[in-house]
C-alpha cells in the first residue's frame, strides 16, 4: 500500500504530536490515535483520512493519572499493521523510543502536516494572543532541530522555551501566530478551531 503525501504529511504531524507507531513485526507497524472524551471528532476524522488502514471503529477507554490519580476517559483507534507504517516507525523511533530525525527539516515541509502537529500539541492564548507548540519530553537538541525546520520551511520565527516540568515548548508571539494561524487555517477542522481562537465555523478540509 503506498500512502498519499496528504496521508504521510498527517502522519508527519501526528507522530510529532500524539500518535504511537507501534511495531507488530520485523517490518510491519500500525498507527494509534488516541484523544480525549472532547476530541472524537478529531479521532474520526485522522482515521478517516486513511480509509485502508483504519476500519471498525474507535474504542472508549479509561485510565487512572498517573500523578491526580483521578480516572478519565479517552478515545483509541488503531489501524491494521503495514510495512509503510513500519518504514515511518524506522525513521521516528530509535530502541523503542519516539524521537525527532535529524532530517526533520526535510520532512516537515507541507502546512497540513504543521496544522495537524499544531491540532494535537498547540495551544491558542487568547489573552496573550500567542501560541505554544508543547514538545513534549524531547532534548533541546530536538527541540532546535523543529525550530529550524519551521524558520526553514514555513518563514516563522518560534522560541524555544523550557517550560520545566511540561518540558520543552515552540513560542509563537503575537505577529508570529498570526503568521502560523493564516498558514494552517484552511486545514484546521472546525472542532479544533477554537485552537485559532475561532467558533467552528470552517468547513472540514
Amino acid at each position: 500500500m503506498k500512502l498519499t503525501k496528504r496521508q504521510e504529511s498527517i502522519i508527519i504531524g501526528s507522530v510529532l504530536g500524539d500518535a504511537f507507531l507501534q511495531k507488530t513485526g520485523s517490518q510491519n507497524a500500525r498507527i494509534r490515535f488516541e484523544q480525549g472524551e472532547k476530541q472524537k471528532d478529531y479521532l474520526i476524522w485522522k482515521g478517516s483520512q486513511f480509509p485502508r488502514l483504519f476500519q471498525g471503529k474507535p474504542s472508549h477507554l479509561e485510565r487512572i493519572h498517573p500523578i491526580t490519580r483521578k480516572q478519565y476517559g479517552y478515545w483509541r483507534w488503531q489501524s491494521n499493521a503495514s510495512p509503510e507504517i513500519g518504514k515511518w516507525r524506522n525513521i521516528f523511533y530509535e530502541d523503542g523510543k519516539k524521537k525527532v530525525p535529524k532530517n526533520i527539516s526535510e520532512l516537515l515541509t507541507a502546512p497540513l502536516a504543521l496544522a495537524v502537529w499544531y491540532m494535537d500539541d498547540g495551544y491558542y492564548y487568547l489573552r496573550d494572543k500567542s501560541s505554544y507548540i508543547y514538545l513534549g519530553r524531547v532534548s533541546q537538541k530536538e527541540s532546535s532541530l523543529l525550530e529550524n525546520a519551521i524558520v526553514e520551511n514555513f518563514d516563522l520565527k518560534p522560541k524555544i522555551y523550557d517550560k520545566k516540568e511540561k518540558g520543552y515548548a515552540l513560542f509563537f508571539g503575537v505577529n508570529e501566530t498570526k503568521k502560523l494561524h493564516e498558514l494552517i487555517r484552511e486545514y484546521v477542522i472546525p472542532s479544533m478551531q477554537y485552537k485559532l481562537g475561532e467558533s467552528n465555523t470552517s468547513l472540514t478540509p
